[in-house]
């Protein structure tokens, strides 16, 4: 059908109960994210539900990493990106499941790594407060996991929409929308998190609006130069043809034909926004006490720290942020180095 090949990231051949490849990912991804939705989003509501909520997520997790692990085997910079996001989200999942000490509970403050005091045994050391940082380290990958993810995906999705009608359409829809989006682009992007959150209020919701803002116009661009180059092709003029509706071209013909760069944005995305987060939760612009978040680590260590024998307190949730974005930015090497081999 279609002279645009994808990146075959993911092969048509049958998996899980004869579903394709994609389908499978789908269906994994949708096991996984909701139910971590759930339980960090809306845990007051699900009451005693929450002690299962994640169990269905855990399988998932090893299944999509086992076909990651298939599929890419040709590109060792995509495996190693993926052993570390996968690493991050299995800890993410199986974290209500682990031998665990309660993160916002005092224990014993400043005790040292590897220390046992108060019967408590301190693998990675304890806070100012006397928490224990490796559980502070394991709960707080959840929230920047799904507020960086739905953060992302939203602002995959408002940007590739209009994308999709600037190129696809042109005309007076593409003037006004690519003029909105270089007015957004033209603010330096910490600076519009900075307005937004300031204005709105500070919370996850208003760090995926945020974020939308800032990331859409660039989506939007790349979405819309490549809807202005598929619009060309045959298939495009042969759905024309067929007197096919333009939101049909655009989601059923354009879109899966061009999902290719968008995988490997959307891997690079991710780990800008996660960063974002971070850095905002360290500015107190972000996520917010008590449950631990990984800026917010960093950023309640950062006077403690500049005792060296404490610089634990901030080194390890910095190490942790740092793999997650490494292993995001080398999956999409990765990806892109198989998509220029096919």
């Amino acid at each position: 059908m279609s002279t645009i090949q994808p990146n075959s990231v993911w092969p048509s051949r049958p998996t899980l109960g004869g579903l394709s490849a994609f389908q499978s990912l789908i269906l994994l991804i949708v096991l996984i994210y909701l139910p971590l939705v759930a339980y960090v989003m809306f845990a007051n509501q699900l009451g005693s539900a929450r002690s299962y909520m994640l169990l269905p997520a855990i399988p998932a997790v090893v299944i999509l990493y086992a076909m990651s692990l298939r599929n890419w085997r040709e590109s060792p910079i995509a495996l190693i990106g993926a052993t570390l996001v996968f690493f991050w989200l299995m800890m993410a999942v199986a974290a209500p499941y682990l031998p665990l000490l309660d993160p916002n509970k005092p224990f014993a403050p400043y005790a040292a790594p590897g220390s046992i005091k108060n019967g408590v045994t301190f693998l990675l050391g304890a806070d100012m407060r006397g928490r224990d940082v490796l559980s502070r380290t394991i709960w707080g990958c959840q929230r920047v996991l799904v507020w960086g993810i739905t953060a992302t995906s939203i602002a995959y999705i408002v940007g590739a929409a209009f994308g999709l009608i600037a190129g696809y359409l042109g005309g007076w829809w593409d003037e006004i929308v690519s003029f909105v989006s270089n007015v957004l682009m033209s603010f330096p992007v910490m600076v519009l998190f900075i307005l937004i959150l300031n204005y709105l209020g500070q919370s996850g919701f208003n760090i995926v609006v945020a974020v939308t803002i800032s990331s859409a116009p660039a989506i939007m661009r790349i979405v819309r130069g490549l809807t202005l180059d598929a619009k060309t092709r045959d298939y495009i003029h042969a759905a024309q043809t067929r007197g096919e509706h333009p939101v049909w071209i655009m989601i059923v013909e354009i879109l899966p034909n061009v999902r290719g760069p968008l995988i490997v944005d959307a891997c690079l995305r991710l780990g800008y926004t996660t960063v974002a987060i971070t850095t905002l939760t360290f500015l107190g612009l972000g996520l917010q006490p008590p449950d631990p978040d990984w800026g917010l680590m960093i950023k309640e260590a950062s006077s403690a720290a500049l005792v060296w024998k404490f610089s634990y307190m901030l080194i390890i949730p910095a190490i942790a942020v740092s793999t997650l974005i490494l292993g995001f930015n080398l999956m999409a090497d990765g990806i892109r180095e198989m998509s220029l081999k096919d």
